[in-house]
């Protein structure tokens, strides 16, 4: 990006500041997947929960809590929301009999994989009305976002 460009960028951020502009910024277009939900289907957090055990197989609830940032408390109600629609399992931890680990099922699997191939074809249409030159931006702000998100 040109000095020009930067320069036309860092015009538009109010007195608040780059990370209050970015912060509003992430929070409507997360908002604007929640609204792309298939209605009927499940929140958020019970997606996030059911999309960590697709991907990464059975963990704890601890383990799910601390990913989701979330109390243990909070965390069980949407894992028994999630057993109770067949969408995950309770298995013994094979290294601790003491401790329970959660699974996706083949049906949990589905549901996962079906919402984010929603939201990506959404936000695939709409990067596609931007410019290649705005593409690339967003290219470049996503490493950097990810580079904040793990420091």
């Amino acid at each position: 990006m040109g000095k020009k460009a930067t320069a036309n960028y860092s015009a538009g951020i109010d007195e608040a500041g780059l990370g209050a502009q970015l912060r509003s910024t992430v929070g409507r277009l997360y908002r604007r997947f929640r609204s792309e939900r298939a209605e009927g289907s499940l929140g958020d957090a019970a997606l996030e929960v059911l999309t960590s055990l697709h991907k990464n197989g059975p963990q704890t609830l601890t383990a799910l809590s601390e990913l989701a940032r979330v109390a243990p408390a909070s965390m069980s109600q949407t894992v028994n929301r999630l057993t109770s629609a067949r969408y995950a399992i309770r298995v013994p931890d094979p290294n601790d009999g003491r401790k329970v680990l959660f699974s996706a099922t083949t049906e949990g699997a589905k549901v996962a994989l079906a919402a984010r191939a929603q939201r990506n074809a959404w936000l695939d249409a709409q990067l596609q009305k931007l410019t290649p030159e705005e593409q690339n931006t967003i290219a470049c702000a996503c490493v950097l976002m990810n580079k904040i998100a793990d420091m």
